[in-house]
């Protein structure tokens, strides 16, 4: 009897090396950036991705379309509406109607955001420098953005509507 599924070629598959490597990305990433944001939350009652956020509009004059914003994330339009709205209501961030052509919104970083920021920033830097930049030699972790550079291009050129960098 003919198979009901359709034949397909066989997938490249990783070899042992690779695979160990994989999966060391995965589960190393995940730890990290749960523990990057444990320490924010713990320290000073905010996420990783409320400190991301208040970074981009930092780096944006303090102001920066919520479009822009989720892309530059690389978050859904939804998800980071809801976390502008808690952070709204939290008094970090305010949203108005952008001042470039009266139809968009954008996220705006309040006086309190960018004092947190400020204060928050430190323990951030110290967590990544504790549990990433100061474990591997300079050549590995240059290696290591290179690649992931080389990923982001690659996944991003498949978006070219987005504002991603």
């Amino acid at each position: 009897m003919a198979s009901p599924f359709p034949t397909r070629p066989e997938p490249r598959w990783l070899d042992a090396d690779q695979q160990v490597a994989w999966r060391a990305l995965v589960l190393g990433s995940t730890l990290l950036f749960d523990r990057l944001d444990e320490d924010l939350r713990r320290n000073h009652g905010i996420s990783l991705v409320d400190y991301e956020i208040l970074v981009r509009l930092s780096e944006s004059d303090g102001r920066m379309r919520m479009a822009r914003l989720a892309d530059s994330l690389a978050h859904s339009r939804s998800r980071v509406t809801h976390t502008v709205k808690r952070m709204e209501d939290a008094g970090l961030v305010k949203r108005e109607v952008s001042a470039d052509d009266g139809r968009g919104v954008s996220a705006v970083m309040t006086e309190r955001g960018r004092l947190l920021l400020e204060n928050v920033a430190p323990t951030h830097v110290e967590g990544v420098r504790e549990h990433l930049v100061d474990l591997v030699d300079a050549e590995d972790f240059a290696a290591m953005g290179r690649v992931l550079n080389a990923v982001a291009d690659h996944l991003i050129e498949a978006h070219p509507d987005r504002e991603m960098r």
